[in-house]
């Protein structure tokens, strides 16, 4: 994942009605070792995700039906390439920001308040151990996401450089 540098302009969201379908779900800090379990879980009982995975981050693409849940973690649809709150829009519209954070068309990008996120697009993973790196609370676990001495959970690649940047200005968004 890539951390990009803020755009100059302030990103602002209204509530969405209807919601976006749900294609991926992702967890920040805390969230993270239950969305891996959860994810795990569903690898287990044979559903194909994508998992980005890095600096206390878990990213989780998939078909709305086989997508984990977490407390804490919040689904994402799609808006013009971009990966958002279902519940919200971004202003100005979602295929300004994809250019503004520099993503390109074959890169993921996600938008949240406070986060802006560019990444290779993950291979679908089949292998429920490769998320146990991810389960560990970081209180409690020496090799969490983040300290240089886990990888990424889809390859076995070390883990991706920080994974958020701040966005500005982006006020609150409803969940």
């Amino acid at each position: 994942m890539t951390v990009t540098a803020p755009p100059s302009f302030p990103l602002r969201w209204e509530r969405r009605e209807p919601p976006l379908p749900a294609a991926a779900v992702l967890g920040l800090g805390d969230a993270v070792p239950a969305l891996a379990v959860a994810t795990r879980e569903r690898l287990v009982g044979g559903a194909r995700l994508g998992v980005v995975a890095g600096d206390g981050a878990l990213l989780v693409l998939g078909a709305d039906t086989d997508l984990p849940w977490a407390d804490g973690a919040r689904y994402l649809g799609l808006d013009a390439g971009v990966l958002v709150p279902t519940t919200a829009r971004p202003r100005p519209a979602a295929a300004l920001w994809r250019t503004a954070v520099g993503a390109e068309d074959d890169r993921l990008c996600v938008l949240l308040p406070g986060h802006a996120l560019v990444a290779d697009p993950p291979p679908p993973s089949t292998d429920p151990a490769a998320l146990n790196p991810y389960t560990q609370d970081a209180s409690t676990e020496d090799s969490y996401p983040g300290d240089g001495k886990s990888g990424d959970a889809s390859t076995g690649a070390p883990a991706a450089p920080a994974p958020a940047a701040p966005a500005p200005d982006t006020g609150s968004a409803p969940r």
